[in-house]
């Protein structure tokens, strides 16, 4: 056996830690410790109170997307500032495919109506896939008032200017921007309660403390098939497979009316690209799924899918188009 002298390996041991040293350094992993994502759970930012269309989607995606993953799927509420405040949480996280966004129509608006957010939706987060569009539901508690077409409502409004309360789910959403184009066509005047989401928005509308609201399809439908709400119109240019004979705002007198909410998951920009491509495949392989579509056509909710460069461009035709609605509107939020 040939004795190795002492100094010698104590050069080997130095330069193996200077090697491995400069490998981290690098950015380089060892393929001993290499990780294939996803190695532990991943978190679905909701930026809205459970309970609303945003949380209903979440968890139904999480459910299928855990069983193709290998992962938990964790969704988590992060609600309040018109769903900023979740926003702003996921472009801060590390951007390693562990925390995202369920984003929707809100956030292109809100880079309108807010003079100030601390991100740029556009730049600060890369899109997935869109998850799926969901109508918005004129709706009227059904004991406080006596209409059943837009045109009865419009009377009674004008009866007692600025006594009526229709609610959203915060200042510079969709439902506050639709209430507000709503009044601007009708020559109406409406009193605006912004709440954190749909739920405790329900729970006012259900009990008598505000009248109306524009609400997605989703939370609302099993109050209106109860009977304790009545859906007098929807806001998108089609009628809702979930609401087949209530009509389109546009049929109802308003024409060009067309605002429906649109749902997405994005990530925080700079996650890897890998990571981006597989979780779009893995996510529109759920949402193709014909047991998922026909849950989402249940709730009112016409599943999209596609690419990230596809949300990416719809994200930006929206962000221009609610910015001429905003200014039309004379909506700003400090």
């Amino acid at each position: 056996m040939t004795l190795v002298p002492t100094s010698f390996r104590r050069r080997l041991l130095i330069a193996a830690a200077m090697t491995a040293a400069a490998t981290g350094a690098l950015g380089i992993a060892s393929p001993a410790f290499a990780q294939p994502w996803p190695a532990k759970p991943i978190t679905l930012i909701v930026p809205f109170p459970a309970g609303g269309t945003t949380d209903v989607l979440a968890r139904a995606l999480a459910e299928k997307l855990q069983q193709s993953l290998g992962q938990p799927v964790i969704v988590e509420s992060r609600p309040g500032a018109g769903a900023t405040l979740g926003a702003d949480y996921v472009a801060k996280a590390r951007p390693d495919g562990y925390t995202l966004l369920i984003g929707a129509v809100h956030h292109t608006i809100a880079s309108s109506v807010y003079k100030k957010l601390p991100y740029d939706f556009q730049k600060d987060f890369v899109p997935i896939t869109g998850i799926a569009l969901v109508p918005n539901v004129l709706v009227v508690n059904a004991s406080q008032t006596s209409a059943k077409t837009v045109q009865e409502l419009v009377a009674q409004l004008k009866a007692k200017p600025g006594e009526w309360t229709y609610g959203s789910n915060g200042n510079g959403t969709a439902q506050h921007l639709i209430g507000t184009q709503f009044q601007n066509l009708t020559g109406t005047t409406l009193l605006h309660v912004p709440y954190k989401g749909s739920g405790p928005l329900a729970t006012d509308l259900l009990g008598g403390q505000i009248q109306m609201s524009f609400d997605t399809v989703t939370p609302v439908l099993p109050h209106i098939k109860a009977g304790k709400l009545r859906a007098l119109a929807v806001t998108t240019a089609r009628r809702s497979s979930a609401l087949p004979d209530v009509p389109t705002l546009e049929e109802a007198g308003l024409k060009g009316f067309d605002i429906g909410t649109w749902f997405g998951v994005l990530a925080p920009a700079a996650t890897p690209k890998d990571i981006v491509a597989k979780l779009n495949t893995e996510m529109v392989k759920v949402l193709q799924a014909p047991e998922f579509r026909r849950r989402m056509e249940e709730i009112g909710a016409e599943t999209t899918g596609g690419t990230s460069e596809q949300l990416a461009s719809q994200i930006r035709n929206e962000t221009g188009k609610f910015a001429r609605l905003v200014k039309e509107a004379n909506v700003q939020i400090e």
